[in-house]
């Protein structure tokens, strides 16, 4: 069937209302031409999607599905918007560049900061991805860039180096670690950690580092930032590992102590990914180059 957005809008804004005419109202109709279009809804649907109360109006089971699903839609609309908008202001071109958590959070802030400023005509998207899909991504076309770690595989396409760095272990000051110069992984496991959310590269990673040891990490708090991480840390609730260019230490009222890891994987240099035997286009190219002049001036 063919869905009309008005009638997805409507929809909507009377199942968060909970009200027939407050959601007409939030959507700029008449309750007579709102109760209309909703009766159309449904039976273009062949089912009911909300029970009529006294005070007002409640999902369904078939309702709080195309709930769902008609703000997936209607956010999928703004960010198409979104995503046009610049071009009608001058926006010349735009890149897509997907990223792993380390990247994210570490380095390429300030990297596109400083990319943009060079290129006022352009824009970038930003998605944080693990390595292996954003590998998948580049080799398959669906996008022209990537910065990724180690993801075990790398066909299809071309590496570049962007940037070294090292995990490391951050303690809490007074722990029983805090006095080692270095540490290895396996001595490491019956302590408690802090860990980035899962789904995150390191998160995965770290996981995988402990099952090839066979044994499970406990995790007592997981949180989106490495910030929160290094927070949590100082603060006596777990250790953590992260990259050494993710410590923050200045202006924390308990900075963690930081230990190097012992490992031939803890160096997590980050590389520039494209395809393999396909120049990138003009603006991404421009970026690929802003990315390896910014990493080689890496001190």
């Amino acid at each position: 069937m063919n869905y009309d957005l008005t009638d997805l809008r409507l929809f909507v804004a009377i199942a968060e209302e909970r009200n027939l005419t407050r959601g007409a109202a939030r959507a700029c109709l008449a309750p007579s031409s709102a109760s209309h279009r909703l009766r159309r809804l449904e039976d273009a649907l062949n089912t009911s999607l909300f029970e009529r109360q006294t005070r007002g109006v409640q999902l369904t089971r078939a309702g709080e599905a195309l709930l769902r699903n008609a703000r997936q839609v209607l956010a999928s609309l703004e960010q198409m918007h979104a995503n046009l908008s610049p071009f009608a202001t001058g926006i010349r071109g735009h890149v897509s560049l997907w990223a792993n958590t380390h990247a994210t959070h570490t380095f390429l802030p300030d990297d596109l900061a400083g990319f943009l400023k060079q290129h006022p005509q352009v824009s970038v998207t930003l998605e944080e991805r693990t390595s292996a899909e954003i590998v998948v991504a580049v080799a398959s076309g669906e996008i022209e860039v990537g910065v990724l770690a180690d993801s075990g595989n790398s066909a299809g396409v071309a590496l570049a180096p962007y940037r070294q760095d090292r995990l490391v272990l951050i303690v809490p000051r007074g722990h029983a670690l805090a006095g080692r110069v270095t540490v290895g992984f396996a001595e490491v496991l019956d302590h408690a950690f802090v860990m980035l959310h899962a789904g995150s590269a390191i998160h995965t990673f770290t996981m995988n580092a402990a099952a090839a040891l066979g044994r499970h990490l406990d995790v007592r708090i997981q949180v989106r930032s490495f910030e929160a991480v290094c927070r949590m840390v100082g603060a006596g609730v777990g250790i953590g590992l992260v990259p050494r260019s993710a410590v923050q230490l200045v202006g924390l009222a308990e900075p963690p102590v930081v230990v190097a890891m012992d490992e031939p994987w803890a160096q997590r240099d980050l590389q520039i990914c494209v395809r393999k035997g396909v120049e990138p286009s003009g603006f991404a190219a421009a970026l690929v180059e802003h990315l390896r002049r910014s990493g080689s001036t890496q001190g």
